[in-house]
């Protein structure tokens, strides 16, 4: 099931009626000859409304989903921001820099045009996406428009997103509270099942035919050495099956569907084994799947997964780096203090192909603990799939509402370091910097949960972009230390 949207951005020019409206179409198709394949060129240039209703029309008829409006020259203020009114699909705007002829007939006026076209904007309350400096050459307005493409795949994704849960919140676990509210502001609906619901849907897939064929699947991903529990692989592929003909039959009116489902303490005994490889499995292939019922950590991973077009995961931000690791493998080697380090750690559903490489089908330590008996062997325990996450580039970050029904956001970029944990679940040495003042002034000061969604790269640019696109007002970072927070104590 293709689960992430596929992007087809058109592009369409503005002319004012009293500029040349040469200047806007030669510009134009510099944009494209920069842009190369993958940008529709829209023919008709809007001077007025009825050319704005002709362009909307010819994009939407070309199977445009995302729209970038070019101001070749000052542009008519009106029709060019109901291009983003009339048109169903996530658009930005970017204006012409002068150089390309004299400043007699082939001055634009762009720039000044720009101001005018935002001013529009808000007084018509459309959100649109104009880039940090929105004036360039036709190259530089072709980097724009590609940056723009995972900002659009994330709206398009959100606006089309249904969330699928399964139970309510674990008990003292208000990191999951999920205020629907922002959901629905953010255009995403929600289906909330029992486990019961689940579980009979589990059931009824007993004896599936598929089961052979996901069970070598499984096998030829986890390797031998990864393969601790051969016979465990039916009763994780009937699950595997579960979610995706779930996600089939329910999805409704949407085009993309992410989960949230309760995995303890009742799941591992009625199922018969631990859901998170499954998990991590179905978030290789851009289908979030959410521990402990966070609806929110699902949508961010989500996002996550349209801004990166790559796998996922979602961590606890879970215990500090003992200050001997930090000694032996850390200090002196990376750029880092002690406080800009910590460990990310969940039971077992972070993607194999984001582990490393001695990754493997493990059980649950701390279930173990609390729901077998004391030193017995492993049984419905089993299912996590633990080693150390590989070591790169991450983007830590984070889309929550919080109880007071605020959207909040946060991002912070930094990467997982090649130090090998000595601990259990999939778990890393993540570093960011000035984590410390971060973890304080953003984490505990806005009172976001303790569960973080990781991409795997440096996507903040994007990520910022898009939140910023779905009306998030609150996105923050870990600012550097020239750069106090508000609630920083300026003596200590």
């Amino acid at each position: 099931m293709c689960n992430i949207p596929d992007v087809k951005l058109g592009l369409i020019a503005v002319s004012r009626d009293c500029f040349p409206i040469a200047l806007s179409e030669s510009r134009r198709a510099a944009i494209v000859r920069a842009y190369g394949d993958g940008l529709y060129e829209c023919p008709v240039t809007v001077e007025n409304e009825a050319d704005m209703l002709s362009a909307v029309q010819d994009v939407t008829n070309a199977g445009c989903n995302a729209l970038a409006v070019f101001l070749g020259n000052f542009g008519p203020e009106t029709p060019e921001t109901l291009i983003a009114d009339r048109f169903d699909g996530p658009c930005m705007f970017v204006a012409a820099a002068e150089g390309d002829g004299d400043l007699i007939n082939g001055r634009g006026d762009a720039y000044c045009g720009m101001l005018n076209c935002s001013y529009n904007l808000g007084m018509r309350r459309i959100r649109a996406h104009i880039p940090s400096y929105p004036v360039g050459t036709a190259e530089e307005i072709a980097a724009m428009i590609r940056d723009f493409v995972p900002v659009a795949r994330a709206v398009l994704g959100v606006q089309s997103l249904k969330i699928i849960t399964f139970g309510p919140r674990p008990q003292d676990f208000f990191a999951c509270n999920a205020p629907i509210k922002g959901l629905y502001e953010l255009g995403v609906e929600v289906e909330e099942n029992s486990e019961l619901d689940l579980l009979v849907a589990y059931k009824a897939h007993e004896n599936d035919p598929r089961i052979a064929d996901v069970c070598a699947d499984m096998a030829s991903e986890l390797g031998s050495g990864g393969n601790n529990y051969p016979a465990l692989l039916p009763r994780m592929a009937q699950f595997e099956l579960t979610l995706l003909d779930w996600a089939a039959e329910h999805k409704g009116a949407r085009k993309y569907v992410a989960f949230a489902d309760k995995c303890w303490p009742a799941f591992p005994k009625e199922f018969g084994f631990e859901p998170c490889y499954v998990n991590s499995r179905l978030a290789s292939r851009g289908i979030p799947v959410s521990c402990e019922v966070d609806i929110y950590g699902a949508l961010s991973e989500y996002i996550g997964a349209c801004v990166s077009q790559d796998a996922v995961t979602l961590l606890d931000i879970n215990n500090s780096v003992p200050a001997s690791l930090y000694e032996k493998e850390i200090a002196g080697r990376y750029d880092y203090a002690l406080t800009d380090t910590f460990m990310g750690f969940h039971c077992g559903n972070t993607p194999a192909c984001k582990m490393c490489a001695d990754r493997a089908v493990k059980y649950q330590l701390i279930q173990h603990r609390l729901l077998e008996p004391a030193g017995s062997e492993p049984d419905f325990t089993r299912g996590t799939l633990e080693g150390d996450i590989a070591p790169g580039d991450v983007t830590f970050f984070r889309l929550q509402c919080d109880s007071e029904g605020v959207l909040r956001s946060y991002i912070a970029q930094g990467e997982v370091l090649p130090v090998a944990t000595g601990s259990f679940g999939g778990i890393g040495v993540f570093a960011i910097p000035e984590m410390g003042r971060f973890y304080r002034h953003v984490l505990i000061e806005k009172r976001f949960p303790h569960h973080g969604a990781v991409a795997f790269g440096h996507f903040g640019k994007a990520l910022y972009d898009a939140f910023r696109f779905l009306g998030v007002a609150d996105i923050a970072y870990n600012q550097p230390k020239a750069l106090p927070y508000p609630t920083e104590n300026p003596f200590a």
